[in-house]
């Protein structure tokens, strides 16, 4: 999951689920009988489904649109301290046990698994698999040696999407900062990380550009910075509050987001100085996006939301497109908030080629604005806004609001120059184990599939949508107690064996048919095995 839960920035305790709660589907089996009833219970209901909405295929998207799913280097790969890999700060961070106790350590093990993983990509049907890179896995050190076991891993792992004509799409950081640079210097918070990462990056255009031809810089820029550095959710666990050990939340996240905006615009103008002319590739960064409403009609929740929207997604679209902060920022936060040179200005704005948009669900807006006296502030305070997330109240999963989607593109293309966008994360949220006929995320993905498709009628520059994610994953604030994957793993497995979920077989069915297709045509292409489970 790449979701910001409340939790991280709203302070709301989420609801847990724990893993000895909730049963197992492995070895589960059901009788002839009961199989057949399944068929035709399903059948009935994907009637209602599909016929109940406005069915399309990808063939109504434009030519060229990409259809993938993606993951990231510590929530699969597993192999932790295998072959040379250091420690992240994600792994110190859930080895301290932030993450409800459960690590990475061996996850999806795809780091011995991936051509599995691959073969499951060719049958769902998927173009493009979106993946991220362990810093740690090929420099242990942080700078300096390349370790030639995880280059290789690397290498093995995009030939294989290559070779199975699937393209890869590769993400530098995913909250995964090699631990010697957070013990070094502070990691993201000093500006020398900006030296150590354009060099980090050039490795790796340098070693896969020749096939990799889309790079994102950073993942969830915007969420790494308030949950790593605001309020201490996410790694590196950095904030004032009792629950950190060390950490300053008045300054350190516009900090971090200073450096990530630094080390983005240097990795970029070197790819295009030393690189594009070559390898043609493409290269953007990632945040998180929400669909912001105002809370009531009143005057003071509609500013709010706009100075919500300048807050949390301007603090980096407005550098890399007009290059400098909002000035609504550099009012409220004061002496407290980085300022670029002309020079800085003019490298971060147009330093990349697309932005990538993870988005799950909507928030509303209260004006806030009394915090703004505040003697000492964080971000959120800075911000003068209360945000209140659109969830079910009686149910796990997140609403489906796909209109807000559409608002997030249409206010993209209305007041950031409508920048070539690919959808890099978009799922549903289930309870983990819960059960293989994930109605839920079926219905999520074809209702946000249908708004996408809206966009890019309305005249969206988005060219590629991402399901999060392909397996059932160690997730970002979950752990193990949440699932998001088109395929379920038992982790009681010690082959962690990959099974199909509907939404695997609904999404593949979407990628496939060549028309508009019935619910009797997805009951059909489903394997008669997936009734077993």
């Amino acid at each position: 999951m790449e979701i910001w839960e409340d939790k991280v920035v709203l302070g709301i305790k989420n609801e847990r689920i724990g893993r000895d709660k909730v049963p197992s589907l492995h070895h589960v089996r059901v009788k002839p009988l009961n199989r057949i009833l399944k068929f035709a219970v399903i059948n009935i209901a994907l009637v209602v489904l599909v016929h109940g909405s406005n069915s399309i295929t990808r063939d109504d998207f434009p030519p060229g649109f990409v259809f993938g799913a993606g993951s990231s280097a510590y929530q699969v790969e597993g192999a932790s301290n295998k072959d040379g890999r250091s420690p992240s700060i994600w792994d110190t961070f859930a080895h301290a046990g932030r993450m409800h106790g459960d690590t990475g350590d061996v996850a999806c093990d795809e780091y011995h698994k991936y051509k599995e993983d691959v073969q499951l990509m060719v049958d769902t049907g998927i173009d493009a698999y979106r993946f991220s890179i362990s810093w740690s896995r090929i420099i242990p050190n942080g700078r300096g040696a390349i370790n030639q076991k995880g280059l290789q891993y690397y290498n093995n792992l995009i030939n294989e999407l290559i070779s199975n004509e699937i393209q890869p799409h590769v993400t530098l950081h995913h909250h995964d900062l090699p631990q010697v640079f957070e013990n070094e210097y502070g990691g993201w918070i000093s500006r020398k990380i900006v030296k150590d990462f354009t060099a980090y990056a050039d490795v790796c255009f340098r070693e896969f550009g020749d096939r990799v031809k889309y790079w994102t810089t950073v993942n969830e820029a915007n969420v790494f910075a308030l949950g790593g550095y605001g309020s201490g959710s996410l790694p590196p666990g950095r904030c004032s509050a009792d629950n950190c050990s060390a950490g300053n939340s008045s300054i350190e996240p516009y900090l971090a987001t200073h450096h990530i905006l630094l080390a983005h615009a240097s990795a970029a103008r070197l790819y295009e100085r030393r690189y594009k002319d070559k390898q043609h590739g493409f290269i953007g960064i990632n945040i998180l996006q929400f669909w912001f409403v105002p809370n009531t009609d009143g005057t003071e929740d509609e500013i709010a939301t706009q100075r919500a929207k300048d807050f949390y997604i301007g603090w980096y679209l407005n550098p890399l497109i007009f290059g400098d902060y909002p000035e609504i920022m550099k009012k409220n936060v004061g002496s407290r908030f980085p300022a670029f040179t002309s020079l800085e200005s003019e490298t971060i704005k147009g330093s990349f080629d697309f932005i990538g948009v993870n988005y799950y669900y909507p928030v509303h807006v209260k004006d806030n604005s009394s915090s703004l006296k505040l003697e000492i502030r964080d971000f959120f305070a800075d911000a003068g806004v209360k945000l209140i997330p659109v969830l079910n109240e009686s149910a796990y999963e997140f609403p489906i609001t796909p209109n807000g989607l559409v608002g997030i593109l249409e206010d993209m293309k209305q007041n950031y120059g409508n920048p070539l966008t690919y959808i890099h994360e978009n799922g549903q949220r289930t309870r983990r184990n819960s059960s293989l006929e994930d109605w839920p995320r079926v219905k999520y993905l074809d209702a946000y599939i249908q708004s996408l498709l809206e966009a890019v009628r309305n005249g969206s520059n988005v060219k590629g949508y991402f399901e999060w994610s392909l397996l059932d994953a160690f997730e970002l604030l979950d752990g193990y107690e949440s699932s998001y994957g088109l395929y379920y793993i038992d982790l009681d497995d010690p082959d962690l064996v990959r099974q199909p979920k509907l939404s695997a077989h609904w999404y593949s069915h979407f990628l496939k048919a060549k028309r508009s297709f019935s619910s009797v045509g997805l009951i059909k292409s489903l394997p008669y095995d997936y009734f077993s489970h």
